[in-house]
């Protein structure tokens, strides 16, 4: 056998898993296109938030807190949380809505709490004065170093005598004697144990092997980047969102990343940024504040993966042995891989679970039988 674990996927996800994973044998990873994260980890929006998701998902989020404060030595030259907060706005005739965000929120280990009007322009001056009822904060939300904790990852998978293969989409999966054979188109992988990490292709990868998908949808996000208004810095500002969650933006090198907010079901690929979205995202904002949107120098989508009840898939199958997921991580990825690769690790080499305080039943893969 190459590897005791073979990872089919090279975003943030296989990543996480591959790292934990080398402390327990030799690892091989398997990523389809010359650049790992190509299609969800490299376009995510890259914040950390305790306030987002359900319970299962802030549970996780909690659990990837200490790894993401202080990564082991050596793993990455730059802190990988940022202090940022998120400014959440509520026209007015949306009080239940606002009140039920609110107090779910009150949970949080750092609460988000309710705020004056006449404060919001101190956390954004460009906030549209009248145009909302309501404002909450969320202090704790933090900005993360996509980039430093992906490489970080593949850095460790390397440094534990692992390899990283790119270009390796995978072209056939087959149960073999003693673990299973993966032909690419850089040639053919063996392991006792195989890690679906595959994102959007996650079902795909699994009909391959001859186990039954769980039902992922991949979701289409889109941003893009507009100028500030001149003379106007914007670098301490929070994130901005409404509470209903149809449009956010951020600061971002020098400029604001704006995005509708939209999950549309897209079929696995390269997708790309629908002029209509990036319309709506701009005549958004542009209610919402002051901004006049003259400009915009780029825009993107990526993809975010979506189980039916948005949460993450993760354990063995009961179709096939040696098969374990982890998929379906959706818009949560970056604050839930750390503790996700770990919990993976610990049911891949049937160890006590860790995070301890995360039910394996929650999200395993069985889950949708």
């Amino acid at each position: 056998m190459d590897a005791d674990f073979l990872i089919i996927g090279g975003g943030i996800a296989g990543a996480s898993a591959g790292y934990h994973l080398a402390a327990h044998g030799r690892v091989v990873l398997l990523e389809m296109e010359p650049v790992a994260g190509y299609h969800s980890t490299g376009r995510s929006a890259a914040l950390f938030s305790e306030y987002y998701g359900g319970p299962v998902v802030r549970a996780l989020t909690s659990a990837s807190r200490s790894f993401l404060d202080a990564p082991p030595p050596g793993f990455s030259a730059t802190p990988l949380l940022t202090p940022r907060g998120v400014l959440a706005l509520s026209p007015a005739g949306e009080d239940e809505s606002f009140d039920a965000a609110l107090a779910d929120e009150l949970a949080a280990p750092t609460p988000a709490r309710e705020i004056d009007l006449d404060e919001v322009q101190r956390y954004c001056p460009i906030v549209r004065p009248g145009r909302y009822h309501r404002a909450m904060v969320r202090p704790a939300a933090q900005d993360i170093d996509v980039d430093a904790l992906h490489q970080g990852f593949l850095r460790g998978i390397r440094g534990n005598g692992g390899r990283v293969v790119r270009s390796a989409g995978v072209r056939s999966l087959t149960r073999v004697a003693g673990g299973w054979r993966a032909e690419t188109g850089v040639g053919r992988f063996t392991g006792v144990q195989v890690v679906n990490a595959a994102g959007a292709w996650a079902d795909q990868v699994a009909e391959l092997a001859g186990v039954r998908p769980v039902g992922l949808t991949p979701l289409r996000r889109t941003a893009f980047l507009v100028d500030l208004p001149d003379g106007v810095r914007a670098e301490r500002w929070p994130m901005v969102s409404d509470v209903a969650e149809t449009f956010y933006f951020k600061p971002e090198s020098g400029r604001l990343l704006i995005s509708p907010a939209d999950a549309t079901p897209t079929p696995p690929g390269d997708v790309r940024p629908d002029d209509l979205d990036i319309a709506v995202g701009a005549a958004r904002v542009e209610e919402a504040t002051t901004l006049n949107i003259r400009r915009v120098h780029h825009a993107w989508a990526g993809l975010r993966t979506a189980a039916t009840d948005d949460v993450p898939v993760v354990g063995r199958s009961a179709d096939a042995e040696g098969f374990l997921w982890l998929a379906g991580l959706s818009g949560y990825g970056m604050q839930v891989a750390p503790s996700l690769g770990r919990l993976l690790a610990t049911l891949a080499t049937g160890t006590a679970p860790d995070p301890p305080e995360i039910d394996p039943a929650r999200v395993a893969p069985d889950r949708f039988q």
